[in-house]
């Protein structure tokens, strides 16, 4: 796979970011979605519920850009806009109550297809693979933050 300059492995990050757009994209394309509202709910669903400037700050968008986003998200039934108890000026964004099969069903199955891949691995080599994932993750979070809005 490497190549004596290095080439492959200079690839393998805009790679594997393709492949995982583009599996995001057909699985949202299932909810009428964009892979970008797709990934806001689910960090909605997974860590909130979220003020609106909470969420774009996490996702480095303007207030105009999660404005647009929620109303998506909401026209579809996805999330649900409350008012805060602890501050009544400000909503909250939570994700709603809707069950979704056939998400569940291709994300059970990507579960499967990724465990059998790590499982090839010994102990070490996998500690190894996830320490690099859980780096890469933080690396991603903080330079999304550095964009910042556009």
């Amino acid at each position: 796979m490497s190549t004596p300059d290095g080439h492959a492995e200079r690839h393998l990050g805009r790679d594997l970011s393709s492949a995982v757009v583009l599996y995001h994209q057909a699985v949202a394309a299932r909810l009428g979605l964009s892979a970008g509202d797709l990934k806001t709910l689910e960090l909605i669903a997974t860590h909130g519920p979220f003020s609106a400037m909470e969420l774009a700050r996490r996702l480095g968008l303007t207030a105009a850009g999660i404005t647009s986003v929620i109303g998506r998200l909401a026209a579809g039934g996805h999330v649900v806009r409350e008012t805060d108890p602890n501050d009544r000026r400000r909503a909250v964004i939570r994700a709603a109550d809707t069950d979704h099969p056939e998400l569940a069903e291709a994300f059970a199955r990507l579960g499967g297809a990724l465990g059998g891949l790590i499982a090839e691995y010994d102990q070490s080599q996998r500690a190894a693979i996830v320490s690099y994932l859980n780096r890469m993750i933080g690396v991603l979070r903080e330079q999304t933050i550095l964009l910042g809005p556009g």
